[in-house]
């Protein structure tokens, strides 16, 4: 796989991020991992294996991506070093050129928060041996990845960097790690959580063991598992929740988005879900990417890019409590869906039943199946291809009170336009936001859409 550079991606990092995490979100997205492979064994040959997997973490499917390393004696590397190898490789057909412009951003950011924090030249940073092989692979292939996909900018969402403290070579020290704290600058962060009192005691698991967590910290910064060292805790606090955020995986959220905040605008064509090593009941230890098609004049997507064939999705459900029925509509739209929507039916036996049906792109059914088959508890899924015929639609705006309205305008096969429609989202955001009610603000959107010129 190699697209153009033009689609957009969104990383949620709302539960962590490891670099080997951000690489499985990635494959699991649609990169290709023996491409990636390749490209590592192009640039340190015979060093690493990545291995893929599928796994579960907290009731979700996830992808889970390990790097073996194969040499027993790796030789030493400073950030230097690091750089020096990856600019050798420019010009090679082996070795894509913007797969390592990405790579030396990342591991440029990655060295001067480890020099910052341990007072030398980032040039000077040593990494150590075997985690400088798994720091390679991660970053390389994430960011083979990430090209593979088409990926021109990212955004990242908020980021949880954990709580508590760790020990480390150097001692206990505090969660987020000082490398993660500097990556983290001016990047919207959030800590951790205090717990209620659980009785006399308290279960507690990490969120992170990966391989990772420690694989971009120097020598003298590495240390073994997390621990509290037995100290007492008083009532109602907890000892924090782990470290959820390691130096490699903060470097990439850095490197390859330009930008912190909600999802921008856009047609998502795939999601990937990639996993830690540890699974901790109740908090899904997974990142997630969104990859697809942005719209950067705010206004929802042109409908000329509507496809004519399209595959539709549907699963008879009996037993999903009707209350979760619109976000799972909801999710199926934010994933890609073209439509979504439920019919009653009656089973065998008189049961009342639903028939949930998803219409897609042809390439995302997998990704829409596997969404139906998690979210509703459905063991198959039918899919069929469909032939539409369409009328061509186009968007605009009309401002109403202040308010911004996006207004769908359909026309016939000779350009004559046959509705105006203003989008119910917006009408019923603007309502809220005036204090009168929809259907009035609906009325008067439908009203400044009829005068518009030229259409």
């Amino acid at each position: 796989m190699d697209l153009a550079a033009s689609r957009h991606a969104y990383i949620d990092a709302t539960a962590g991020i490891a670099g080997d995490m951000l690489l499985a979100a990635l494959v699991d997205a649609g990169a290709d991992l023996d491409e990636i492979q390749r490209v590592l064994d192009a640039l340190i040959p015979g060093s690493v294996r990545l291995v893929s997997s599928r796994v579960d973490r907290g009731g979700q499917r996830a992808v889970k991506v390990d790097v073996e390393v194969l040499v027993e004696d790796p030789p030493h590397r400073t950030w230097s070093s690091i750089r020096a190898l990856l600019e050798e490789a420019r010009g090679r057909d082996d070795v894509p050129g913007r797969t390592l412009d990405l790579a030396l951003a990342v591991f440029g950011r990655l060295a001067e928060a480890e020099g910052a924090t341990h007072g030398v030249p980032a040039d000077e940073v040593h990494f150590h041996e075997v985690g400088a092989l798994d720091s390679l692979a991660d970053v390389i292939g994430a960011c083979e990845a990430w090209r593979q996909l088409g990926i021109a900018e990212g955004t990242g969402s908020v980021l949880a960097v954990g709580s508590g403290r760790i020990r480390a070579a150097h001692g206990d020290i505090p969660v987020p790690v000082p490398a993660v704290a500097r990556l983290a600058l001016g990047w919207p962060t959030v800590a951790g959580e205090i717990l209620p009192p659980r009785g006399h005691g308290h279960s507690h698991d990490h969120h992170h063991a990966d391989a990772d967590a420690d694989a971009a910290l120097p020598a003298h910064a590495r240390g073994g598992p997390h621990e509290h060292g037995g100290r007492s805790v008083p009532a109602g606090v907890a000892p924090g929740i782990g470290e959820l955020a390691t130096p490699t995986g903060v470097a990439l959220l850095r490197g390859l988005a330009a930008s912190a905040g909600p999802q921008p605008m856009m047609t998502t064509e795939a999601l990937g879900v990639g996993a830690g090593t540890k699974d901790t009941p109740g908090r899904p230890n997974v990142v997630r990417v969104l990859v697809g098609r942005p719209h950067g004049d705010g206004l929802p997507p042109d409908a000329h890019a509507t496809p004519t064939a399209a595959l539709q999705l549907e699963a008879n459900v009996d037993d999903l409590d009707p209350r979760l029925w619109p976000r799972v509509i909801e999710e199926l739209l934010e994933t890609g869906a073209l439509d979504a929507w439920l019919v009653p039916i009656s089973m065998k036996h008189g049961r009342p039943a639903v028939t949930v049906h998803a219409l897609v792109r042809e390439g995302s059914e997998d990704a829409a199946a596997t969404l139906l088959m998690d979210r509703t508890g459905t063991l198959g899924v039918r899919r069929h291809r469909v032939e539409r015929v369409i009328r061509t639609r186009e968007f605009t705006e009309v401002e109403v009170r202040g308010h911004r309205i996006a207004v769908k305008i359909a026309r016939d096969q000779d350009g004559a336009v046959v509705r105006r429609e203003p989008e119910f989202r917006d009408v019923a955001a603007a309502a809220w936001a005036l204090g009168i009610s929809e259907r009035t603000m609906l009325d008067l959107a439908r009203e400044a859409a009829a005068g518009l010129a030229g259409s």
